[in-house]
């Protein structure tokens, strides 16, 4: 599989390559009836599939006339989607819009690549260039043009846990990495999990909030934008906290889902677990349970203040079969109706400056709360901070560390996938 990932990923920077400096292409906006067949392709499923049920029914009422094809590829993070998105596109067969995250996950791979149209007609028609934060559309957009049009937005540092848990156990909800280290013996000595996480996305996702703990908001973000080596002492002492924390969370991770390694806190099993938001959704949603009292959350350790950004998107691929039913499904998912419909029920809060926080869940409201006052930064796991090409080879080099557990062997495999991928350019 990772030799398949990595052809194809070498595919996508030949299509780069040879289209490179090719004229910007925008979305034709037409006064058509939007009818016939429609496809659009997704990873959310199950736990995550009512949230996109209750979207589809928006735009089912408002465009009768198109039957709509809803291609789901199940997997936590998108990581089966994303290789069945590159062969379908690679060879000429796109679907006629797809999930991805905001940033550079579109943006290195199909933007660079000339596969996408430009939105900024949509924008300007729909008024989406003033409901839509500046912060989150320069995430979106090249000096080309804006690519996708975002359903939510999401936090990926947070600490999960369950208070009378922990009240049992005596124990408070570490502020620092320090902290954590320091009660996760006693738990671990009892049988509980200090912290739960599952298969290698998880595990990246926690290693990108113990580097922004470490390093703090500004290196972080030199780090991706190529002003902090990988090499730096620095960043070692982020690859070695890593490693430290990594001592008390559970051993089958690599064989659990998201949602299992948060049913541990549920259970009892696991004190923590560091998930994004979209935990909310599945306990609050799935399980029934009440945030606050069922559950509580803080921003993971040393990221107060902090808010780690990603956001679910769609755009609108080149040579695709329906594009008046590209168009009106983007419409649906910008507007303030489809977005405060889907993210009550995703755990989620709309990209929208005028949703309408009545609709929404104690744990939304504090994440919107924290979006507006907070640092945000963007996530790597989930794609706004680099290129697809470099988040592949870093979970390579993420199983490498899981087996040598070696932050300098790490710090310099991270040095080379940067420069090879141009991560910062």
């Amino acid at each position: 599989m990772k030799k398949q990932i990595g052809l194809m990923s070498a595919a996508v920077l030949m299509v780069a390559a040879l289209t490179a400096g090719a004229k910007t292409e925008q979305v034709r906006l037409t006064n058509n009836t939007p009818k016939g067949d429609f496809e659009i392709f997704s990873w959310w499923a199950g736990d995550e599939g009512p949230a996109l049920e209750a979207l589809v029914d928006v735009f089912n009422e408002k465009y009768p006339q198109v039957h709509l094809i809803n291609a789901t590829v199940t997997g936590g993070s998108g990581v089966n989607a994303k290789a069945v998105l590159k062969t379908r596109i690679l060879g000429g067969d796109p679907p006629d819009s797809f999930q991805v995250h905001a940033g550079q996950e579109l943006i290195g791979t199909w933007v660079t690549a000339e596969r996408m149209l430009d939105l900024t007609p949509l924008y300007k028609h729909e008024g989406w260039l003033d409901v839509f934060p500046k912060d989150l559309i320069k995430y979106l957009s090249t000096d080309q043009g804006i690519w996708s049009v975002p359903v939510n937005i999401h936090r990926s540092n947070v600490f999960w846990y369950v208070p009378a848990n922990l009240k049992k156990w005596n124990i408070a909800v570490p502020s620092t990495w320090d902290e954590f280290l320091k009660i996760a013996p006693a738990l671990q000595a009892k049988g509980i999990v200090p912290l739960s996480v599952a298969q290698t996305w998880t595990v990246n996702q926690l290693w990108e909030c113990v580097a922004l703990g470490v390093l703090g908001p500004d290196d972080y973000d030199a780090l991706w934008a190529g002003d902090l080596s990988w090499t730096d002492p620095k960043v070692v002492k982020v690859w070695d906290t890593f490693g430290k924390i990594l001592k008390y969370t559970n051993r089958d991770a690599a064989s659990l889902s998201w949602q299992q390694a948060t049913d541990m806190v549920v259970k009892g099993q696991a004190a923590f677990n560091l998930m994004g938001d979209w935990a909310a959704g599945y306990m609050s949603t799935t399980l029934g349970l009440k945030p606050g009292t069922d559950y509580g959350w803080s921003a993971s350790p040393d990221t107060k203040g902090v808010f780690v950004f990603l956001a679910d998107s769609f755009g609108c691929p080149k040579g695709i079969k329906n594009p008046d039913a590209t168009i009106a499904w983007l419409k649906t998912c910008g507007s303030k109706e489809g977005s405060d419909t889907f993210n009550p029920l995703k755990g989620s809060i709309s990209p929208r400056k005028d949703s309408d926080l009545s609709l929404y869940n104690d744990y939304s409201k504090s994440a919107a709360k924290d979006y507006r006052s907070d640092r945000i930064v963007g996530s790597l796991t989930h794609g706004v901070v680099a290129n697809e090409g470099f988040m592949n080879d870093f979970s390579t080099v993420m199983e490498m560390f899981l087996n040598s557990r070696d932050p300098e062997q790490a710090v310099n495999a991270c040095q080379a996938i940067a420069i090879q991928n141009r991560l910062g350019k």
